[in-house]
Parts: structure tokens; sequence; C-alpha cells
């Protein structure tokens, strides 16, 4: 956007442009299935603001993660680049971490920074603490951090929903208790769960309307611990909806985009914003009736087929972004690049890139940039590379395995079933009018010439990939997050509340 201003002089009259950046806002949730939302067909779930975002927003109906977990998806998604290439393997980083996401590894709010936008995070951040907090987001080009740095899983918990009733899933107990920071200082541990979204949401508020007034643009990345595992809820959306503990996170998660859709408004900065809700992966399932939902997909959470990597996503801009829908092929590589594209940043320097810009998708409606996707396990590794790969409308499987995350009694073997299973050839599916991989095409003679086109894009593809050293291996118990550090016995001790930004008003 531009803004005329002329300058007098007592000789001349100048005519100044002066460039208004857009505002970049990212909310991302966490475990969100492609068929949790209203508008990607649950007949129970209560989304009324995610409707409305949809409804005036760009709806996507084929966009991907490019890992079934939590951590590699976080860092591709930052950095444009797939996870193996930053090290972010295998798996997801624990609070005894030792790695992190590396230092070297360029991020959205690291090519915003130079144009001068103020950049923060709220939120989840799942891409190592380390060593005196050294791979906190802080360190990666953001000015303020808000949240917890990992799963809220990863630490004992007790309660979740108002007032004082239990968390319904189990949460690990050998760590220290979650902790809460603002910028490098752990303001509260335990986190009270029950008031942590109200707390989220009033903070990235304040920061919106803070740099509305300042008139400085700004990059805000939402990264919600809704719905994961155990879901919890404040006073207002505990027993809200008929879809049980789920429902009830999701709708408090509602309910926050709502808020942040309206701040927006409200500080006038909705026009210049560019908004885009997506999640990090598939649900759940091993959660059953509190795990989410896939929808037609097969499988979930932790699998490489469309369940575990196909997510909702919604793009809005007023005014520039007309509504509708959009089969075309995208990915969470894909927003550095576009975020690059629409604030005039730089892209990273001598840093190969997987991500494509998706202006033309966006603003234009034309086709998209990407033909091609790939596929990676959780568990990713070098030996094993590339479980499938996407082209155009068809996805080759050549490696297949289950997850321990789709549960033990789940009706899909497949997607239980945690064997290595090679293919040769590989099972092939028209995504298009097959999204559920249920018809396999891998002996269909008519298809013959897919898969030797497929099996050459993956070729040139693999063989483009480098992997680096992996981040995720290295624990010690020494570097779990701690507001007493050196306390005993650990780690009881670790228990602290009394910072006012952390009692904020909502």
């Amino acid at each position: 956007m531009f803004a005329l201003s002329f300058v007098f002089s007592s000789n001349h009259v100048c005519l100044c442009i002066e460039i208004s950046r857009p505002n970049v806002v990212i909310l991302f949730a966490d475990d969100l299935g492609y068929g949790d939302l209203e508008s990607y067909g649950h007949p129970t779930s209560v989304t009324p603001n995610l409707n409305n975002l949809s409804s005036n927003g760009l709806q996507f109906m084929q966009f991907y993660v490019t890992s079934p977990v939590c951590s590699p998806s976080r860092a591709a998604l930052l950095t444009g680049r797939y996870q193996t290439r930053s090290g972010v393997w295998p798996g997801v980083f624990i609070p005894s971490s030792t790695g992190g996401l590396p230092h070297n590894e360029v991020t959205i709010a690291e090519i915003l920074q130079p144009l001068n936008y103020s950049t923060a995070i709220v939120g989840k951040w799942h891409l190592g603490a380390g060593k005196d907090g050294n791979f906190l987001p802080i360190y990666q080009g953001f000015d303020e951090y808000y949240g917890i740095p990992y799963s809220h899983d990863m630490c004992f918990c007790s309660k979740c929903f108002y007032p004082n009733d239990r968390c319904f899933d189990n949460c690990d107990t050998q760590y220290s208790r979650c902790p809460l920071y603002h910028g490098k200082t752990i303001i509260e541990q335990p986190v009270d769960l029950v008031t942590l979204e109200k707390r989220y949401t009033s903070y990235a508020k304040e920061y919106i309307s803070r740099n509305a007034q300042n008139k400085t643009p700004f990059f805000l990345y939402y990264a919600y611990q809704h719905t994961h595992h155990p879901q919890f809820a404040s006073e207002e959306f505990r027993n809200s909806t008929i879809r049980g503990t789920f429902g009830d996170s999701l709708a408090e998660l509602d309910w926050s985009v709502g808020q942040i859709i309206d701040q927006l408004h409200t500080s006038g900065v909705a026009q210049n914003t560019f908004v885009f809700f997506t999640s990090d992966n598939g649900p759940s399932i091993f959660r059953e009736y509190r795990g989410g939902c896939a929808g037609l997909l097969k499988c979930g959470k932790g699998t490489t087929y469309e369940g575990g990597q196909r997510v909702p996503a919604i793009a809005y801009w007023p005014g520039k972004i007309k509504p509708g829908r959009t089969q075309e092929l995208a990915s969470t590589l894909d927003l550095l690049p576009t975020v690059a594209n629409i604030t005039g940043a730089s892209l990273p320097a001598s840093t190969t890139l997987d991500g494509v810009d998706m202006s033309q998708i966006l603003f234009e409606r034309m086709k998209s940039q990407r033909e091609s996707f790939l596929y990676y396990p959780a568990e990713a590794n070098p030996k094993q590379g590339v479980f499938a790969v996407r082209y155009k409308q068809y996805k080759a499987h050549y490696i297949t395995k289950g997850s321990t995350l789709s549960g033990p009694t789940n009706v899909d073997h497949d997607c239980s079933n945690t064997s290595l299973i090679h293919h040769s050839p590989p099972l092939l599916f028209e995504l298009n009018r097959d999204p559920g991989e249920r018809y396999d095409l891998s002996t269909d003679k008519h298809y013959q010439s897919v898969l030797k086109e497929i099996g050459k894009i993956r070729d040139k593809l693999v063989s483009g990939m480098t992997w680096g050293k992996s981040q995720i291996n290295g624990t010690d118990p020494n570097v779990e997050p701690c507001c007493n550090s050196g306390c005993k016995p650990f780690p009881k001790c670790c228990t602290c509340k009394g910072s006012e930004v952390n009692f904020i008003t909502v």
C-alpha cells in the first residue's frame, strides 16, 4: 500500500510516496484435522469465527504440512525448507533436548526484521529450548515471545477445565513442569492451562493494538496449544459444545481467532494485514473421540497418509483476497516466499528454499507454481528417505508405515501397523477422485506412464536433498526449563509465579 504526502519548502513542493508495508498474522492450530472445522464438513463442531474467516477468505482444499508431527512441521513453516535440510529430524524436541532449530536457519521473522517489522510469537514454539534457553524464539528473529516452548502434554498436568476438572489424557511426569515464558524469562511454572488461552489472546490483541497505534508493520505468529491433548478450556467454554472435551477446546480456539480478527478491524489495520490460518499436522486419532477428525482422509497424525499431512487452511485479506475455495496444491513451505513477495523482503541468500510464492493463487486465482510435494515420516532419517511423492493429482507411496498415534483399536490396520512396508511398484492414488486413498492404481496399465513420471520427479527431488545434521537426538535433564535453576528436588521444585505479565486483563 502507498500513502501520498506533500512536503512544502520555500523553493518547491515535494510529492513523497511512503510505503505502508502489510502486516502478517499466521494462526497455527495444533493437531487440528482436515475434517474438524464446520467449513470442512464436521457436523458437531462449533466454529462460527472460523466459518466467517472461511466465508470471507480463500479456503484451501489441498494444503499440506511437511511432517505429520509438530517440530519438523513448524521448522518448515518458518524457514520455507523441508525439515530434513535444517536437521529437525527424527521426531520432535522434548524438554530435555539439547538441540533446536539451528541459528543459521533464516525464519520469516528474520527476513522481516531488516524492513523494521515488529515480530512476535505467542504460544507453542516446539523448536527447542536448550541450555539457558539458547534456542528460544528470541534468538530466531522474534522481538517478543509469550508462550510455552513445547507441547503442554510434555509436563505434569492435573487441571485442564474450569473450575478444577482433571485432564482426560496422560501427560509426561518425568520432566519439569510446563513453563510460561515472557521473552527468555519464565514467569509461571507450572502454567495454569484453564486461563492460558485467554492470556495468549489478550497478549496478541495488545501486540496488534500497540503496533497499529505506533504505525509499525508487524508479524504475529500465534501458535496455539489448542487442540493438542490434553484438551483444556476456560469457564466460558467448558461443556459449551456437544462434541465433548475436543469440541470445547476447539470452541475456545475459534473464539480466539475471532478476537484476533476483531482486533485487526478495531485497530484499523485489517485492510492491510495478510492472515493465514492452518494446522501443524493431522489429528491424533489415538485419542479416539478426544483426538480430532481427518474427515474422509485416511489415517491421521504420525502417518504419511493424507490424514496425517493434509490440513485445513484459510487465507484472509479484506479487499485483496477474494472469498472462495481453491483446489490448487500448496504447503506451509510456501508461506515464507509468499510473505517475502507481499512485503518486499529479501529471500535468504545462499539458501535452498523448497517453498514457492502463492501470490498467483491468492490474488489472481491462477494455477499454483507447485506441482509436487514430498511426504517425510515422523521419524525421518536419510536411510529411509522420502515415503511418498505427490505430483499434480497423483500420489505414489514408496514406503508406508502406520503410527502408534493411530491407536491399537483403529479399524484401519494401515493406520496402526507400525511395520515398515516397501512397495514396488509404489501404491498409486488419484487424489482428486480418491482423497481417501482407497483404490490403488499401480497395476492399472493406463497409469504406468504416471508412475514413471513420478519416479523421475522423485529421483530429481531426492538427489537435490541435503540432510542437515540431526538436532533432535541429544538430551540432558540439566537443560530442562526451570524457574529455580539448580533447585532440589528436581523437577518438583521448579515452581514460580509473580510477574504482572502473567495476569493480563482480558
